[in-house]
């Protein structure tokens, strides 16, 4: 496993966050945005549950880089 091309995801249970590591420009355009649910000092870095998934998918797609994407629960 390259730790440097990961693809990771988190759920609030409506919403999963699907983060691309290797394609990570660190704009931190996601932590701007949505810190509660982005917080790049902690493991895991991402915590979806602290947000609703409206601001989620709104904080996503301001994601300059493509790394940060989403698809809906059903």
């Amino acid at each position: 496993m390259d730790p440097k091309n990961l693809t990771k995801e988190y759920s609030n249970g409506e919403v999963t966050i699907v983060w691309k590591s290797g394609l990570c420009e660190h704009a931190a355009e996601c932590v701007r945005h949505n810190p509660e649910v982005f917080k790049p000092r902690e493991k895991p870095w991402i915590h979806a549950e602290n947000s609703t998934t409206e601001k989620i998918i709104e904080t996503v797609k301001k994601c300059p880089s493509g790394a940060l994407t989403f698809y809906l629960n059903s």
